[in-house]
């Protein structure tokens, strides 16, 4: 049988689920998942292993009407992704409804990217059945797909099946990363990310969206990793919500972040957590080359 290898964009509004489908996909998280919209900042790859290929899944940000210089570059980002690619999948949400939005992603990401066309309808295992179908109706109005499956990314539901199906639509051809890759993200750009998660997970209103956070330093030392990170916000008063009373909330980012950082770099972690402000990071084209974004 000849060896099948390919690249795949994920595509789609902000929230349907992208980063827990690459993740099912991928059976290990390389993306971080938040309900926070533009969560995903940057293409993200995910590496899929089967016997017979290779799929290179990206994750890219949520398509949305951008309002700064970094939601700009975000949707950037998502054209950047579809470009040349073998198969694109559209993610839309079954629970809160296919609209307007989806069309308006399909009309600038999918319809042109050149690859097959996908269509993920997303969350089935919360939309009850006699709803889920017109959902189903809906997506297939939104333009010529190639397949439309429903999934769960959550549960697992149908992502087998979407797996197989974009196999078959890649080129054959020699694996794209080593075989025991999962992702093309260096570590620190992986730490920095789980800190993030965990602050965005604490956080409400503007303040996730006015998060960054860059590892100044990792260092190594038999079981024990020591890594330095500073989060980045844009207003004094987001340093006060993020360290809150007697340094509580950073705490408890910290504790969290560092959860899933254990596991990731097998070692025990001390992890030191400061908290910066860049005024206006998000509008400032410097500060956005500085923050790799």
């Amino acid at each position: 049988m000849a060896f099948r290898s390919g690249l795949v964009a994920v595509v789609g509004r902000p929230n349907v689920g992208k980063s827990t489908l690459v993740n099912r996909l991928v059976g290990e998280k390389v993306a971080i998942v938040a309900d926070s919209p533009q969560t995903t900042r940057r293409g993200i790859h995910g590496v899929v292993n089967a016997d017979d290929a290779q799929v290179v899944f990206t994750d890219t940000p949520g398509f949305h009407k951008p309002r700064t210089l970094l939601g700009e570059r975000l949707n950037d980002a998502v054209g950047g992704a579809v470009a040349g690619v073998d198969v694109v999948i559209q993610v839309v949400d079954a629970a809160s409804g296919v609209g307007r939005g989806d069309a308006f992603v399909f009309e600038q990401h999918v319809r042109s990217a050149g690859g097959a066309m996908f269509c993920a309808v997303n969350k089935i295992d919360v939309v009850r059945h006699h709803l889920l179908v017109p959902q189903l109706a809906a997506a297939g109005e939104l333009g010529p797909f190639d397949e439309i499956v429903p999934v769960s990314a959550a549960a697992g539901t149908g992502v087998d099946e979407l797996l197989r199906l974009v196999i078959a639509r890649l080129p054959e051809g020699q694996p794209l990363y080593p075989e025991d890759a999962t992702t093309d993200q260096t570590v620190e750009e992986r730490l920095a990310e789980l800190v993030r998660e965990q602050a965005l997970r604490r956080t409400r209103e503007e303040v996730p969206h006015s998060i960054a956070v860059v590892i100044e330093e990792l260092d190594r030392e038999d079981d024990l990793t020591r890594v330095y990170a500073t989060i980045v916000v844009e207003r004094d008063s987001q340093k006060g919500i993020l360290i809150g009373k007697g340094g509580e909330m950073l705490r408890a980012i910290g504790t969290a972040a560092r959860a899933e950082i254990e596991p990731l770099l097998g070692t025990r972690v001390y992890l030191d957590l400061r908290v910066k402000v860049l005024k206006e990071w998000q509008r400032d084209p410097k500060a956005l080359n500085r923050l790799g974004l």
